[in-house]
């Protein structure tokens, strides 16, 4: 009788979380998207313009979060986790009290900049496992950013049609500050993890693998957030939708997300990371060349959105 492989070992809890923690992230950073027409007509503003709070949350996240974490490297490595929280929570509550456009995008700095939570989570994530559930590790941290396009976007976007587009972002700043009192009373102050530095960067950014992979990143964050940041747009331009209709449509999007995050991490683990990008990576070229394609016709519209967030969420 042949015996049982060994099981592997469980993941620390603290990957959950952290993984709930970016499901807190994720809601306030994404949260907007679906219900950008009732801020434009709150601050007075066209649409067009307001959806430059994501271009301001993602400038602050690829420019200030980097520079943050090199900032905390020698910190411990909870109060980094602590700090960056309180960095996000900090620009939600600029937001909520946002008059105008600057107020917002000024809001929108902050939380980008508290958003080096995620990298920083996952650097913590990889150090506390062995080498061959890295990537399993990896899901398990993201699946909360995941999460917030089942859960948070759509419930925001529903909250935010009915009750005023500021109701969805104090409940993050609530639940944010739910999740640092988490973080301070569950995870050990003395994590072995190493910090982030700039030692080395020069050298670092000469090699022509780490280029190509910075550069395919920008690239697809680009892709992705050109059309993400105007989801619900985007989603009305293509096919009439009532509130609800559009809030189940994303929640259908994101439980794309979440099967793409998980089967991400295991195809990594048995694949490879090379041979599972490149079939996420084309897998992705085609649903976003396809999506203009399904106008007025919702179940390949959706149908496209699934393969999207798949393909997506899992690079």
């Amino acid at each position: 009788m042949s015996e049982r492989p060994p099981a592997s070992p469980r993941l620390p809890g603290l990957l959950y979380l952290f993984a709930l923690c970016n499901l807190v992230l994720g809601t306030g950073a994404f949260g907007l998207g679906g219900i950008l027409e009732q801020v434009a007509a709150d601050l007075k503003q066209p649409v067009q313009a307001v959806g430059q709070n994501m271009t301001a949350y993602a400038f602050a996240t690829a420019l200030l979060a980097p520079v943050l974490l090199v900032l905390a490297g020698r910190w411990q490595r909870r109060t980094a986790v602590l700090a960056t929280l309180g960095m996000f929570a900090l620009g939600v509550l600029v937001s909520v009290l946002a008059t105008d456009l600057s107020t917002l995008l000024l809001g929108r700095v902050l939380m980008g900049a508290g958003a080096s939570f995620t990298p920083l989570a996952a650097g913590i994530a990889v150090a506390l496992v062995p080498p061959a559930q890295r990537g399993k590790a990896l899901s398990t941290t993201f699946l909360g950013m995941s999460l917030s396009y089942v859960i948070g976007v759509p419930l925001g976007a529903w909250i935010g049609l009915a009750h005023g587009w500021r109701w969805p972002q104090i409940a993050v700043l609530v639940l944010l500050l739910v999740m640092m009192v988490l973080v301070w009373r569950l995870m050990p102050a003395n994590v072995d993890a190493p910090g982030s530095s700039f030692k080395g960067l020069g050298a670092l950014l000469r090699r022509g693998e780490v280029l190509r992979t910075l550069s395919m990143t920008l690239l697809y964050f680009i892709a992705i957030f050109s059309v993400f940041s105007y989801i619900g747009p985007v989603l009305l331009s293509l096919v009439p939708l009532s509130p609800a209709q559009l809030s189940g449509t994303l929640v259908v999007f994101g439980l794309a997300g979440v099967a793409g995050t998980l089967s991400g991490g295991w195809a990594t683990d048995r694949f490879g990371a090379l041979p599972s990008l490149r079939v996420q990576l084309s897998g992705l070229l085609l649903m976003m060349l396809l999506v203009p394609l399904t106008k007025g016709l919702y179940l390949p519209l959706l149908l496209t959105l699934v393969a999207w967030g798949v393909c997506g969420f899992g690079m």
